[in-house]
């Protein structure tokens, strides 16, 4: 039983954790899916599960590990950078 918990608690966290990444990277021209939270879990627990719960270090490990990321999340989290930096730019 514990260990079914310890496995939603983990889904759970990865879950919010993703929905902060994109949230965090969001513009008004590109605010977090649904698609972007399908698209990216399952990547998150295969490349990033070490650094859950902690935002900054999973976003930045998913920066890093863009290229075996599933094509799918790739593109939530180039529309996620691109929308970011677009906002930098805006604010300069």
């Amino acid at each position: 039983m514990t260990t079914v918990r310890t496995e939603i608690f983990r889904q759970i966290a990865v879950t919010l954790t993703i929905t902060g990444f994109f949230v965090m990277q969001a513009s008004a021209s590109h605010a977090f899916t649904a698609e972007a939270q399908r698209q990216c879990t399952g990547d998150a627990f295969r490349l990033c599960s070490s650094e859950i719960p902690d935002i900054g270090r999973i976003t930045a490990c998913m920066v890093k590990n863009r290229p075996s990321l599933s094509s799918g999340c790739r593109v939530e989290l180039d529309k996620g950078l691109a929308a970011a930096k677009s906002h930098k730019v805006a604010e300069q």
